[in-house]
């Protein structure tokens, strides 16, 4: 039938076109199989498989424990965020971004904010506050998201008691993050022109806390692990991916660095005053499964150390910039019920100012225009590139905003890495991706 689409045929309605998508072609796949007379057969591993870490679908073809074929199969968790943006404010745009990558809600949101500022032509404007606050919590999130790779990974190859401590100390770390924005995970707390509101002095002591206890920590994570018979026999040469493959695919992150290329964006294409800070990039030559381990235990303690380069730097001023048309919501603090104005802005703005509360209206009714044009700006989230491009057509809200994802472009590594391997190994190979199905499926 010409026209016909396999995975989604169409039909008329009163309403117009309805398509129907099935799961692909996945009665083709299994009709192929003759059960009695080949040794193929054809599972699906997820997508509410524990160990795929949300839900990612793996169509894998066995033959005994070997996988002879490899099939990724995404979109569970579509959420829409991209074309969401397009019906709301510039500033809103960050409460939903933010909720992408869950485990890395930071960088979604400096990524987004960076891209609306040069649109703006006010990337100079930033005050050093805010900026130095950007990468503090930027550096503060790549550990806890990397608490949770160890924490998942060390639990799917059997090291349970690493869930435990992994979980333990990203606690920690998510209750610096509610001590300053007022919540543990989606904070929608950079916001174009700088940050909802600054740093209270008992967070800076919190901050001082993970870093006198955390490099002992790590220490213990790898006493646990790295010298651990089965840790070693599930991780060492186990889903090799080397740095062609790498590159072919367009991998990036830890994973890309673990095949021996030092290739960190901080460092290559720095942003947000990434070239004044003392910081290493790990590599590791063997580009398998214990290599990426290595590389994320070593992330942590760099990162450590630009905490406490920047908690030194944090020299007081304003967090947002001076443009009142833009700085918006105006004079956020952490209340009983999380964020919201602060008492005295909103008796001034009530009380003694009624121009500042008609601007105040008309700004988070309708927001400010940003001029037309185009940007992308990447930066170095824990998976690898997150790069946001953003497109403005002058008005109050964002044209289109399109997300490079590492964990979207990470995946289409598993078939490289899974063929010819066991059906273990596939648990293990994944892993170390460490794919966020809510950045993939945006």
């Amino acid at each position: 039938m010409s026209g016909y689409d396999t995975y989604a045929p169409e039909r008329e309605t009163t309403q117009g076109k309805v398509f129907t998508v099935t799961g692909g072609d996945w009665n083709d796949v299994v009709s192929g199989v003759d059960p009695i007379h080949d040794e193929r057969i054809v599972v699906n591993m997820g997508p509410q498989h524990p160990s795929t870490h949300g839900v990612l679908r793996l169509v894998l073809e066995l033959e005994g424990e070997t996988v002879t074929e490899a099939r990724t199969v995404i979109g569970y968790l579509h959420t829409g965020i991209e074309k969401n943006l397009e019906f709301r404010t510039w500033t809103q745009g960050t409460t939903f971004v933010t909720r992408m990558d869950y485990l890395a809600p930071i960088f979604n949101e400096t990524a987004y904010c960076l891209a609306v500022e040069k649109l703006l032509g006010i990337t100079d404007d930033i005050p050093e506050r805010a900026t130095t606050i950007r990468v503090l919590m930027m550096e503060l999130n790549r550990i806890s998201s990397h608490l949770v790779w160890l924490a998942t990974t060390g639990m799917e190859l059997g090291a349970l008691s690493m869930m435990i401590y992994g979980f333990r100390e990203r606690e920690f770390i998510l209750d610096i993050f509610e001590l300053i924005s007022g919540l543990r995970m989606n904070m929608a707390y950079v916001r174009p022109g700088g940050v909802a509101q600054d740093v209270p002095p008992e967070a800076i002591k919190k901050i001082r806390e993970l870093l006198d206890f955390m490099p002992k920590r790590i220490k213990e994570y790898e006493d646990l692990l790295s010298g651990q018979p089965i840790w070693l026999q599930r991780t060492q040469g186990v889903a090799i991916l080397d740095v062609t493959g790498c590159l072919a695919l367009g991998i990036t992150g830890p994973v890309l660095r673990s095949a021996g290329l030092a290739w960190d964006l901080r460092k290559t294409q720095p942003y947000c005053g990434y070239e004044t800070y003392e910081f290493d990039v790990p590599t590791q030559p063997e580009a398998d499964v214990y290599a990426r381990y290595l590389v994320r235990i070593n992330e942590m303690r760099e990162s450590l150390k630009i905490i406490e380069q920047a908690l030194e730097r944090l020299k007081p001023g304003p967090v947002i910039v001076a443009d009142k048309k833009i700085a918006w919501p105006a004079q956020l603090a952490v209340g009983q019920d999380g964020m919201g104005n602060s008492l005295n802005h909103v008796a001034k703005i009530m009380g003694q100012s009624m121009e500042s509360l008609i601007h105040h209206f008309k700004l988070v009714t309708e927001g400010f225009r940003v001029p037309a044009g185009q940007v992308y700006v990447p930066v170095e989230g824990p998976r690898g590139e997150l790069g946001a491009h953003v497109v403005s057509d002058g008005g109050t809200r964002p044209y289109r905003v399109h997300y490079r994802e590492p964990s979207f472009v990470n995946l289409q590594a598993i078939p490289a890495m899974a063929e010819g391997g066991l059906l273990a190994d596939v648990i293990a190979g994944g892993a170390s991706l460490d794919p966020v199905m809510g950045g993939c499926d945006r």
